[in-house]
Formats: structure tokens, C-alpha cells, sequence
């Protein structure tokens, strides 16, 4: 498993909230959803993108925008624009004196807005969960990204507004699976750029040993790994991948991995037939004790108790998405 695709393992593959929506001027969205990812694709028209405390960005038709959450922002047509949309936790679209506005923006299937024929359509895409696996990744993107048109050549979006109006079985999985290669395309060519400043870890997997190194690590993380066993896999010194490890990660080998194997119990603790004793094992842990002990050193909380607030977070998500699917 690479970098990219664990930022897309976990929790998501239950439903992302997905939404064409559609505006004429004036208008302005002010998100405080506290969503961890969301992805907009501009297709027509042009947008504004207000972060709190940064420069407004100007969206044109192809531009791909990611803000990473929990922090709030505006999407509007005008930074100056007043705002007439305030976005919630759970998707829940409200005026600034509280009232909903689900059903009065509804322009049909994943469609919303103040206008059906309006000159700006936006493709929007919301990771309601931060998978585990992914908080490397998600730390080492800024609060917003924005993927000018022409810094890559996709067919993604095109496919993605042909088939979010549809409302066909298997729709929604299908969906899902289109917003994570969006996604994955447009991380990869954001940092392969040089204003991405891409963590250590990231640009490391490119280099001939300890590329093979953290792939071994990623791929094995039940095996008893030591930093000797390590070097003998990469043919290499103990001494040697140790020191070239710490420079090009910026870290020492077993903390990268017990960082990676307490990520993959994160999630795996939330499988249905998980047990604390069944996830310490597939993550290199002897024991539900062990595995129970270095998960609350590092992050300060139980696996149990983990367990019981991200399975509330997700019955929530998916309570909020049904309320979608039924009202539309």
C-alpha cells in the first residue's frame, strides 16, 4: 500500500456526500461542515474559494479545488458576495436565520442550487470520515489545494458530471469509486509539483532503498521487523539505512512503523468481526495488551474507546446520507 491510496482506505467506501449544484449570482456558501476532505471540480462558470485566514483563489472551468478540514471556508461567485448559504456538520445546507434549505434548493437527483440555469456547476465531493491510514497524508496538504486546468489532462470530471445525476442501482458505490480517482489524480500531479513541498516520507518512496524499504514496511506490517532485518531486505548496512532512512523520512525506521501499523489498527478496528486481539495480530502486535498499550501511548486513547466514538461518527454519516437519498 502506497501513500495515496491509504489516504483513501477506511470508512469512506461507506458513502461519500456527493452534489452537483448549480448557481447564478449573487451567491455564497459558507462551509462549516468540519469535513475532512471535500473536493470541487469546477465545470462551468467561475468561483471564488475563501479560506478563514488565507488568500481568496479564483476557480475557471477545470480547476480542481481541495480543502482540508475541520477548518471553515466560502465558496461564493464574489469574495465580496454576502452569505446565503451556511453548510453544517451532517451536509445540512441552512439560510443565516436557520432555516432549511434542502428541499427549497432541490433541482433533482445530487442536484442543488438557487438556480437551474444558472452559469456556474460545481461537482462537489465530501469525505464525511478521515480514514486512519490517511492522517500523514491529509497533515502534509495545506488547508486548501487548487489543480489549475491546465496542469493535467483527466477524463475523470467529465464522467464524474455525466453520472452524478443518475439514479441507477449500484449508483452510489459507483460513485464513490469515480470521487476517489479524482482524488487520487489530482494528489498525484499536486505533488509532483514544486509548490506542494511534499513531506519526507512522500518523496522518499521514489528513492531506490528506502522506497523499497517503506513499501516492505507498508505491505508487511505483521512482520517482526527490526531495522537489521530491514537493511538485509534492501542490501544495505543496519548503520546505512538507518541514517539514509532518517534523512529522507525524517524519522528512524520502527517509529515510521509503528505509526503505520497503530494507522492500519485504526481502521481495522472498525470492521464489524474485528477484535482487538484479531487486529493486533494482522498489525504485527502479540497481543491485545500490546497492541492496547501502544495504541494509548501514541494516541492517547483506548482502542475500544476509539472504536465506540468513530462507529458514532459513522452511524451518523450514514444516517445523514439516507436523509439525502430519501428526500431526493
Amino acid at each position: 500500500m502506497d501513500a495515496i491510496a491509504g489516504l483513501l482506505d477506511g470508512p469512506r467506501a461507506r458513502g461519500a456526500f456527493l452534489l452537483r449544484a448549480i448557481m447564478a449570482p449573487p451567491w455564497s456558501m459558507r462551509i462549516e461542515d468540519r469535513a475532512p476532505l471535500t473536493l470541487v471540480a469546477l465545470v462551468e462558470g467561475d468561483a471564488w474559494v475563501v479560506p478563514d485566514g488565507g488568500d481568496a483563489v479564483r476557480l475557471r472551468p477545470g480547476d480542481v479545488a481541495i480543502a482540508r478540514g475541520p477548518d471553515h471556508y466560502t465558496i461564493a461567485d464574489d469574495p465580496a458576495s454576502a452569505t446565503t448559504v451556511v453548510v453544517e456538520p451532517g451536509q445540512r445546507c441552512m439560510t443565516l436565520s436557520g432555516e432549511d434549505l434542502a428541499e427549497p434548493m432541490s433541482l433533482g437527483v445530487r442536484t442543488w442550487g438557487n438556480s437551474a440555469s444558472g452559469p456556474t456547476t460545481m461537482l462537489i465531493g465530501t469525505y464525511q470520515l478521515p480514514g486512519e491510514i490517511s492522517q500523514r497524508l491529509l497533515a502534509a496538504l495545506p488547508p486548501l489545494v487548487v489543480l489549475p486546468a491546465d496542469a493535467w489532462d483527466s477524463p475523470l470530471i467529465p464522467l464524474l458530471r455525466d453520472e452524478i445525476g443518475k439514479d441507477e442501482p449500484g449508483q452510489e458505490a459507483l460513485l464513490d469509486r469515480l470521487l476517489d480517482l479524482l482524488l487520487i489524480a489530482v494528489l498525484r500531479v499536486w505533488f509532483s509539483r514544486p509548490e506542494a513541498d511534499a513531506p519526507g516520507w512522500y518523496r522518499a518512496q521514489s528513492d531506490p532503498v528506502v522506497g523499497r524499504a517503506l513499501k516492505l514496511l507498508q505491505n508487511n506490517p505483521a512482520h517482526p521487523w527490526t531495522v537489521a532485518t530491514l537493511a538485509a531486505e534492501v542490501g544495505i548496512s543496519r548503520a546505512a539505512l538507518a541514517r539514509r532512512f532518517a534523512e529522507l523520512v525524517g524519522e528512524p525506521p520502527m517509529a515510521f512503523l509503528t505509526e503505520w501499523r497503530l494507522a492500519l489498527a485504526a481502521d481495522l478496528l472498525l470492521e464489524p468481526d474485528a477484535t482487538i486481539g484479531s487486529v493486533a495480530q494482522q498489525v504485527g502486535y502479540g497481543s491485545s495488551f500490546a497492541l492496547s498499550t501502544a495504541f494509548k501511548r501514541v494516541r492517547g486513547t483506548s482502542p475500544q474507546a476509539h472504536r465506540v466514538g468513530a462507529t458514532h461518527q459513522l452511524l451518523e454519516a450514514e444516517g445523514a446520507l439516507r436523509r439525502r437519498t430519501s428526500a431526493a
